[in-house]
């Protein structure tokens, strides 16, 4: 029988694209064409054994009547002895037909040696006439010549009679390629031997003079008939099912009918058309049951004597067998193929075509369709059916198709579908290499998946493409034709743990079933122990890596691999370790200690894992030690449960325990532990890299997962939940990697790496657990990256106790507390990470915790983006801080830092806050677009603001205040819709060359008691004055550039008293210093130029001390508008506060806040009880039209009734009140 083969029917479809449609697949066939005679002869000498003069010798030295014996193949043209002998052409045709003749081959190779064994015969033996009638077809054989380059075009081929055999029908149907081997001295020479029985042989294609070598066992030589035959026979060699040739279009009936004898001196030749095809079979051919057991043949003219109104055809049998995998071709042949009868006259009959009339062309190719859509043939029983012969030489029969016939190419495919379901896989696949046709239904993917679902009781076929994995796919999805199929051959090497199945056997399936695991382990030792017990020695031993119908030695694995399996030169999928299928069931109580490269894989219908439990109460349930490198455990439960009230201590017992110098893979896999003294997994030791995968760790009362002692591993795809401890511990330098696990809702923290642990933490969701995220502790330095870490109880990730790690591109979000704690010592870096929507702090770094704070998007949390406090000192550089509920950074309690090139922006209170005795640095940080301040410094903050972009924000860009003493140098601060910068209530600072520009109001504002130091700045292009010190403000001016001011460079105002040296103040379109209200000021060699209303204005009452200024080349507007007779209103309008004497009218009812200019009085209110007031900063109202009566200069009327100009006071920050 063949072996079975799990040839998958991808590989038949590739193959017929290749070689045409009508191939049939033939795995590890020889290259070139498979019909090619040179090629068969060379396929049939290597598995059958060449033709040896001397068997045929020995086979009793048996002759026959005056018959030739036949060798299959085409016509040699030399005859090769093994001693020295002579050889000589036989005609000048013989070469090319040995070159260009095609060779069908029907027998059946043999398994074995090259050579012929001793006591067989080959299909060119002679027969003697008391020999059963089943060598007959072993002799007859179809030859088929067609035309190449170089052949010489025939009419007919001269074929010699068949001589019939006496051996034992075995082996081959093709001689060595053009020569025939013999031990004898014979010598090869033109015969003209005649034959007492030919053949006439019709050919559909043009057929060239073909010679066949004749075997003479009667003398131990060899003779080659000439063309000129005795007696020639005719042979159609195109069979109506040879499914492997397409007729040639070309090709006319008249060929097929072809059947013109050469020679009329054989009784042979009295049946013109007649066809008498044999094939090759190792075992007799099926007859008609009614045929006489008595009927004999005598010789092959007794088969001819049939009446002529039919013909007999018999066609080729396909029971060739073909290798697969390197098996031996030791398969039984099908029955033999039946005679087809045919009711049309003789002349018409073609070889078993359609015939008939027109229609014939047109049916010419049916036979190429499958059994369903071809014409039916005609088969008679009637009595003038071809008599055969039968068991008893001489007698004849009338017999119609046989069984097999009938079954291989006319029974419906519905029908053998049905017949083929009643088989197993082994049977399929030795149906499949029989033909094109049971190739195809024998593939059928329901029939598979029925026989894979029989055995392993997969809803979906599961797939081992590589070492150490075992994946579902859908059907649908399969790049395989048949995933039922190919899942069964990648899979049918294991043995079954099966409780109840152990002694059941079944007829075409080699499985071996175990009721205990420990059984199965054992298995694989038990049979290669017994193997060398037998003798076998590291001969071919599956030891449980094969199916165990390869006792006979095929593909096994040696016991030497088995030894060498676990050694690191030997790839692991050329010697796979043993396959174990546990079934559905409760294993309980079996303790599995893990050394080798076992595969333990769960097998049941629905959630596999679910149905296949292993539990123990007293010890690891899972235990894998040093040799298990390949090892692999999935689709399983496993669980730990250990007794309350035992007395058996077991802190050091796992569900899983995973050991030193191991790297098994566990896969797919559920994990419970009761344990409230061990983890559920723990893996430890150095060379501990295991796989743990898709497995589900939650429910237990420990830790999780626990990674200790240098310990490695890869751990991707779990679900880790509702553990009473973390989820998974990192410990003492272990260092794993975890890919796209789910950890959540622990009653602990998620994650918890302490004591120096390290390990890659990729793409994990961590959410929901009880305490933080993931915590780092005690200079453990892991690396977190894309992770999702949200939801937290707490917090989302907790750095303290000098721990360090690497936090990059992950999701903190939606914590309860700070997204991130760095405390004590830490030293982290986050960096790149989105921190948002946190129900407190983005980043929260207390007590002397430092960090790299980079690149991060930091927004939408409840309190500060980053908070820093108590002697902390990170670096934060390179964020975005944006769009907080509270403010962008937070330094306090004498919080450190360096603050630089971030953007803080859009945030509800100030933008960066320093207070308490805090110093931090903020260089190259563009804060804008606050809701309230800028950089807010109070309670004495310090630190130092440097080369800031500080602008647009809806109060001041910066406030100093409450004994606050920040250096403030080289920032560009505008846009403030408050002013620039605010000092007051006591606030210091030094402002040392900055841009102040374009700022609503005031471009520094100096008030209550404050008293900064501004030097070298340029303060311009304010909507309202340079600089402005009133309510106490002081302050020294130094060097700084002050102009296009709207209003006053320097407004000084209600008891005021700063110093201003050597200030250059010009091109405002107010006054240059005005002081007003009381106030006084030092002003020492300052240059006061180009402005509107004059360089110093001074309102009644104030003396400042003034030394060595330079006030030259303005304007004064004020003036000339006075000279001239204007009212003021003309050149300030409502917006500037030109100074100068103004008056009140008793008569017009004006109050203390109207003024009136005095050309107004004179010429508006002559006549009317007016008052002078004093010299000061005011626009007047009565050119402004807010009095009763119009004014007659024409002045503009205006809405705006408060005649006298006090800046008004800025908007101070909200942020003590809020906080």
């Amino acid at each position: 029988m063949p072996s079975a083969s799990f040839t998958s029917s991808r590989t038949y479809v590739r193959r017929s694209r290749r070689k045409g449609a009508n191939r049939i697949a033939m795995p590890n066939r020889p290259t070139g064409n498979i019909m090619d005679p040179m090629l068969q002869q060379n396929v049939h000498a290597s598995g059958a054994g060449a033709i040896v003069a001397a068997s045929a010798s020995q086979n009793n030295n048996s002759t026959s009547s005056g018959a030739n014996a036949v060798v299959s193949g085409a016509g040699a043209g030399s005859c090769n002895s093994s001693s020295s002998s002579t050889s000589t052409m036989s005609t000048t045709n013989a070469s090319t037909a040995a070159a260009s003749s095609e060779y069908f081959d029907s027998g059946q190779s043999t398994s074995g040696s090259g050579s012929s064994a001793s006591g067989s015969s080959t299909s060119g033996s002679t027969f003697s006439g008391n020999q059963n009638l089943g060598n007959f077809y072993n002799t007859l054989q179809m030859m088929d010549t067609t035309e190449s380059a170089g052949s010489v075009a025939s009419t007919s081929s001269s074929v010699p009679a068949a001589a019939i055999s006496s051996g034992a029908a075995t082996s081959s149907s093709s001689a060595a390629a053009g020569s025939l081997n013999s031990s004898n001295s014979n010598n090869c020479a033109n015969n003209s031997a005649t034959s007492n029985a030919n053949m006439t042989c019709s050919s559909n294609y043009p057929s060239t003079s073909a010679t066949v070598s004749t075997l003479n066992t009667g003398t131990g030589s060899s003779s080659i008939l000439p063309a000129s035959s005795q007696a020639n026979t005719s042979c159609c060699h195109q069979s109506p099912y040879d499914l492997r040739r397409k007729i040639s279009s070309a090709s006319s009936h008249e060929q097929w009918c072809s059947s013109a004898p050469t020679s009329s001196s054989s009784p042979a030749t009295a049946q013109p058309g007649a066809i008498l095809v044999g094939p090759s079979s190792s075992s007799p051919p099926l007859v008609n049951p009614s045929t006489s057991p008595s009927a004999s043949s005598s010789s092959s003219s007794s088969s001819s004597s049939s009446s002529p109104s039919s013909a007999i055809v018999q066609a080729p049998s396909t029971s060739a067998t073909f290798p697969v995998n390197n098996a031996p071709t030791t398969g039984a042949t099908l029955a033999q193929p039946p005679n087809v009868h045919s009711s049309v006259p003789q002349q018409q009959h073609c070889g078993a075509l359609p015939v008939g009339g027109a229609s014939s062309a047109n049916e010419d190719n049916s036979y190429m369709l499958p059994a369903r859509k071809r014409s039916r043939r005609l088969y008679t029983q009637s009595g003038d059916a071809t008599i055969v012969p039968t068991t008893e030489l001489g007698s004849t029969s009338p017999t119609g198709p046989t069984a097999a016939q009938y079954l291989q190419y006319e029974l419906p495919d519905e029908v053998l579908l049905a017949i083929f379901s009643y088989l197993l896989e082994q049977d399929l696949c030795r149906l499949a290499v029989v033909c094109k046709r049971f190739n195809t239904i024998a593939n059928d993917t329901e029939l598979w998946k029925r026989l894979y679902q029989s055995v392993f009781e997969y809803d979906m076929p599961l797939f081992n493409p590589e070492i150490c994995k075992f994946v579902f796919e859908k059907p649908e999805e399969s790049e395989y034709a048949n995933p039922w199929k190919e899942s069964f051959h990648q899979l049918h090497r294991g043995v079954h743990v099966r409780p109840g199945y152990q002694e059941k056997r079944y007829a075409g399936r080699s499985i071996v079933f175990f009721n205990t695991i420990q059984a199965a382990l054992d298995y694989p030792e038990e049979r290669a122990a017994a193997a060398f017990a037998s003798g076998a020695g590291a001969g071919n031993v599956t030891a449980g890596l094969s199916n165990t119908s390869a006792a006979s030695g095929a593909n096994g694995a040696s016991v030497n691999a088995l030894a060498n399996i676990y050694e690191d030169n030997v790839p692991p999928m050329e010697h796979p370790g043993t396959l174990i299928f546990l079934h559905s069931g409760h294993y309980k109580g079996e303790y599995l200690f893990i050394d080798s490269d076992v595969a333990l894989v769960g097998a049941a219908p629905g959630n596999v894992a679910e149905s296949v439990i292993l539990e123990r109460e007293a010890g690891s349930t899972v235990m894998f030690v040093e040799g298990a490198k390949y090892a692999y455990v999935g689709y399983l439960t496993l669980k730990f449960s250990p007794e309350v009230t035992s007395t058996v201590p077991h802190h050091k017992h796992y569900c899983l325990d995973i050991g030193e110098n191991c790297s098994p893979t566990v896969d797919n896999c559920i994990i419970r532990s009761t344990s409230v003294v061990g983890a559920a997994v723990c893996v430890g030791g150095a060379n501990a890299n295991p796989v743990i995968r898709n497995c589900d760790i939650s429910d237990c009362e420990n830790v999780g997962l626990y990674v200790t002692d240098f310990a490695q591993g890869t751990y991707e795809h779990n679900e880790i939940s509702r553990n009473a401890l973390a989820g998974i511990w990192v410990k003492n330098f272990a260092s794993p990697i975890m890919r796209e696990n789910h950890i959540h809702h622990g009653r602990d923290v998620g994650i918890f790496t302490f004591e120096n642990g390290m390990g890659y933490f990729e793409k994990n969701d961590i959410h929901n657990n009880r305490i933080a995220g993931f915590e780092v502790k005690a200079g453990a330095n892991p690396t977190v990256v894309k992770c999702e870490i949200h939801h937290g109880q707490t917090g989302g990730i907790y750095v303290h106790e000098n721990g360090l790690g690497q936090f990059i591109e992950n999701r903190i979000h939606s914590n309860n507390f700070a997204g991130v704690w760095i405390t004590s010592n830490s030293n982290p870096t986050i960096r790149k990470n989105e921190i948002y929507n946190g129900h407190q702090g983005g980043v929260y770094i207390f007590g002397e915790g430092r960090g790299l704070i980079e690149h991060n998007n930091i927004y939408g949390n409840a309190l500060a983006g980053i908070q820093i406090r108590t002697n902390s000192d990170p670096i934060v550089r390179h964020n975005k801080i944006h769009h907080g509920q509270h403010g962008g950074i937070y330094v306090h309690e004498k919080g450190q830092g360096l603050i630089e090139e971030n953007e803080v922006y859009s945030n509800t209170l100030a933008g960066v806050w320093i207070t308490t005795g805090s110093t931090p640095v903020l260089r190259r940080n563009r804060i804008h677009s606050g809701k309230q301040v800028g950089v807010y410094f109070y309670d004495n903050g310090h630190g130092k603001l440097e080369d800031n972009d500080i602008f647009n924000h809806l109060y001041s860009g910066v406030q100093i205040r409450t004994g606050s003493n920040p250096v403030i140098r080289g920032n560009k601060i505008w846009g403030g819709q408050n002013g620039g910068v605010l000092v007051y209530n006591g606030g210091l600072g030094l402002l040392e060359q900055n841009e102040i520009f374009d700022n609503a109001m005031a471009g520094v504002w100096i008030k209550t008691d404050s008293n900064p130091t501004l030097k070298r700045n340029k303060i311009y292009d304010g909507r309202d004055g340079g600089i402005c010190i009133f309510n106490g403000g002081k302050g020294i001016l130094e060097e700084n550039d002050i102009f296009r001011n709207t209003q006053a460079g320097v407004l000084i105002s209600t008891q005021s008293h700063p110093i201003l040296r050597r200030n250059r103040i010009y091109d405002g379109q107010a006054a240059g210093v005005e002081i007003t209200n009381n106030a006084t000021a030092t002003l020492e060699h300052n240059q006061i130029f180009k402005n509107k209303f004059g360089g110093l204005c001074l309102a009644s009452g104030v003396q400042p001390i003034t030394r060595g200024n330079n006030i030259f080349n303005n304007e004064d507007e004020v003036e000339k508008a006075v000279s001239s007779g204007q009212c003021l209103y003309k050149i300030s309008s409502y917006t500037s506060f030109p100074m100068h004497d103004f008056y009140r009218c008793q008569t017009c009812n004006t109050t203390d806040r109207n003024a009136i200019c005095v050309n107004c009085i004179k010429n508006c209110h002559a006549g009317h009880d007016v008052e002078f007031i004093r010299h000061d900063r005011f626009f007047c109202d009565c050119g402004a039209g807010t009095l009763s009566n119009q004014c007659q200069l024409q002045g503009e009327p205006t809405q705006d009734t408060d005649t006298l100009y006090d800046s008004a006071a800025p908007i101070e920050s909200h942020t003590l009140m809020v906080n």
